[in-house]
């Protein structure tokens, strides 16, 4: 049967009675009609899937496209249809052969992965047969391990049967995902039982999740859960920049949504990479690049096993470096799937005819059947998430550190208290011994970044407490320090964010900078600094200054005069997105910078503004 499709001009490599095994019962003339009108109108859309922190393209969602031809409302009512006349199997082959094979046609087909929603009902399908998928990934010059099956929570199905469909998938060397964790019936129990390769979080759950702590919560704990198992985390439906913060700031691996691409069914309009995310979230980026740098030198490179090499590879492996307790097991991509354990080989090893039992792959014990989960971070997801993953694990080891999804390196426990340790030393020799924010370095960074990228709008300011060294001369560098911590909290109470940073330039200077997802009005807030810590400074002065309303004292000339009691100016700098040759470099905004504080000290509300 000639399964040419209407909308996809190749042949679909795939005809049902040819590779079906004898005994399968032909469909009834109705359910041929249905096979034959879904063959002529379904076509698939592609949504790409998309490393979070890079915008790196991972892989594609095959959603279908044109149901409503078929009589039906919804997408599930396709398949429903299918179940009722008994050829479920066979009406999922012909969608699979064209979601297949539409697929191979993408550029860098064999380096991403193909992810397509698979009914939980199929196994049970009168038609069942094992072995179709792999003949058709054959046919196109693809790996098992370039299709990802999504198990849907939505249908109601046993334990047993679920758990079957998901060893059964593992077996075949297939990658696997829960598919709307969390809004069906048995998500936690396979995440404990088994072990998919990822967790897509239902859109429920990311709806809004920037407004809803609890929301943000639960997202949190399913993705440290899923890291400290070894698997990744694709955030679902995401559909605004807000909600694109939250996921990359709990820890998302992978993205998908309107935000960063709608379903397309013209292939030759899909990108294989969004800059655009690369921006989303800046410090944080920041943070966690100085921490890679670190990790970097503490990483210990273990040479992978491939998921296919046969078990006399593995023993030789052992055999040749005795030193090794443990390999890391990875796909044909690159990915890894775990580790497997010397000691987990024993009970072969040292009986009579165990490891000739093993190396015969007739039995089936392959090496997948011993590989163990492993927790694991990406190299750039920071020490902290790092450490957090490691210490939730029951696996003395290490973590599994991966770049883009391919196995990096390892680290051991040993190897994390040195990256800590050096962690601890950097943030302690670049802060304030004062107020304990960070110094300098981390706020030339922030400036840099923020002058360089063009596309995102953010605010910087620079105070400066007015009228300090006549308060510090009179009361002494005690006093001083006190006002200077008092700004400092007050700072922190008003500011203290993830998408604001706070810093110290030294003595009497603070930094501010607000990033693009910053939803509050930055020059209220900075006023209302501003007045606080005027308010709370008079405090500091006697009675017969604050009487006065000003100190007598020697200006830098030593003449005698008068200063006013103490306050802060405000010198603040908006960048605008999409701003054109204008742009300020870190080097120049000093220019600027002299000006606004200038005219901010000689007006009433000690702040002045300026707009690139």
């Amino acid at each position: 049967m000639d399964f040419t499709n209407n909308h996809n001009p190749e042949p679909l490599m795939f005809d049902f009675d040819d590779i079906a095994p004898m005994g399968h019962e032909d469909p009834t003339f109705e359910a041929k009609a249905y096979l034959e009108l879904a063959k002529s109108e379904i076509d698939y859309a592609f949504q790409p899937i998309v490393d979070i922190n890079n915008g790196t393209v991972f892989g594609y969602e095959a959603l279908l496209r044109g149901h409503e031809k078929l009589g039906v409302s919804s997408i599930f009512e396709v398949f429903d249809r299918a179940e009722e006349l008994k050829i479920l199997h066979r009406f999922d082959m012909m969608m699979r052969s064209l979601a297949i094979t539409k697929y191979a046609a993408l550029p860098r087909s064999s380096r991403t992965k193909l992810f397509y929603n698979l009914d939980n009902r199929i196994i049970a399908s009168p038609d069942y047969f094992r072995g179709g998928t792999k003949a058709l990934l054959r046919e196109v010059g693809l790996p098992p391990s370039a299709l990802c099956l999504e198990i849907s929570e939505r249908h109601e199905v046993s334990m047993k049967q679920a758990a079957q469909n998901l060893a059964l998938y593992y077996d075949e060397d297939y990658s696997t995902a829960i598919d709307d964790f969390g809004a069906g019936y048995s998500g936690l129990k396979l995440l404990h039982e088994h072990h998919p390769d990822f967790i897509k979080i239902d859109r429920s759950f990311i709806s809004g999740i920037e407004k809803d702590k609890k929301c943000k919560l639960m997202v949190a704990t399913i993705v440290d859960l899923a890291h400290v198992l070894g698997i990744f985390v694709i955030a679902e439906g995401v559909e605004t920049e807000a909600e694109l913060v939250i996921c990359k700031e709990i820890g998302c691996d992978l993205v998908q949504g309107y935000y960063v691409e709608r379903p397309q069914t013209e292939i030759g309009s899909l990108k294989l990479q969004y800059t655009s995310l690369v921006h989303v979230g800046r410090r944080k980026s920041q943070e966690k690049d100085h921490d890679t740098q670190i990790i970097y030198e503490q990483i210990e490179y273990r040479p992978p096993l491939k998921v296919t090499d046969t078990m006399d590879t593995v023993f030789e492996a052992f055999r040749r470096n005795k030193e090794m307790t443990f390999f890391p097991v990875v796909d044909e991509s690159g990915s890894p799937l775990g580790i497997i354990r010397e000691h987990m080989l024993k009970e072969y090893a040292y009986s009579p005819f165990g490891k000739d039992l093993i190396a015969n792959r007739g039995t089936g014990l392959t090496l997948r059947k011993f590989i163990s989960p492993c927790p694991m971070a990406d190299v750039q997801s920071g020490t902290q998430t790092i450490l957090e993953n490691f210490s939730l694990s029951e696996s003395p080891d290490g973590i599994i550190l991966v770049k883009e999804f391919s196995y990096l390196g390892f680290l051991s426990a040993g190897s994390l208290l040195r990256v800590i340790n050096e962690k601890n030393l950097a943030q302690a020799r670049d802060s304030s011994p004062l107020t304990k924010l960070p110094g300098n370095s981390s706020i030339a960074n922030f400036v840099t970044q923020a002058c360089s990228d063009k596309n995102s709008q953010s605010v910087l300011i620079y105070l400066d407490l007015d009228n300090f060294k006549a308060f510090n001369d009179a009361y002494g560098f005690r006093q001083g320090d006190r006002a200077i911590m008092l700004f400092a909290e007050l700072m922190r109470k008003k500011f203290e964010r993830d998408d604001v940073f706070l810093g110290h330039v030294g003595g009497d200077d603070f930094f501010i900078g607000a990033e693009q997802s910053y939803t509050g009005d930055v020059d209220r807030e900075v006023a209302d600094l501003l007045a606080n810590f005027a308010r709370d400074v008079e405090s500091f002065y006697d009675a017969e200054a604050r009487e006065q309303g000003f100190l007598e004292g020697k200006d830098r000339h030593g003449e005698v005069r008068r200063f006013p009691l103490m306050s802060c100016s405000a010198a603040v700098v908006h960048l605008t997105a999409g701003r054109e040759e204008n742009t300020p470099s870190f080097e120049n905004l000093d220019v600027v910078l002299a000006k606004l504080k200038k005219e901010a000290k000689g007006n009433d509300s000690h702040i002045a503004f300026y707009r690139f």
